[in-house]
């Protein structure tokens, strides 16, 4: 269960709200708030592609003050494991 007022710091889906439909971010939000309470199982089921987009932004920041060997590789890889994650978990949601 999420936090007491938690909810009301949430950005809400725009895509959702006017066409009823979820977006290709929906559950990311909630999939962090899911990590931050120790819950990465639920985390999971919320948002899967969020195991591969904060380590892929923790590296992005770290490279900026200690140069990573092979970054660039190690970040396309991520990406596309995030947009793997993001659209499979998307056209999921519709079957």
């Amino acid at each position: 269960m999420l936090p007491l007022g938690i909810k009301d710091y949430m950005i809400p889906c725009f895509s959702k709200q006017i066409l009823g439909l979820d977006c290709p971010g929906c559950g990311l939000q909630r999939s962090v708030v899911f990590l931050f309470q120790g819950d990465f199982i639920a985390a999971f089921h919320m948002y899967p592609a969020v195991y591969t987009i904060i380590p892929l932004l923790g590296l992005l920041l770290a490279d900026v003050f200690f140069k990573i060997p092979y970054i660039n590789k190690i970040v396309v890889v991520l990406m596309m494991l995030s947009v793997g994650l993001i659209l499979g978990n998307y056209i999921l949601k519709f079957i």
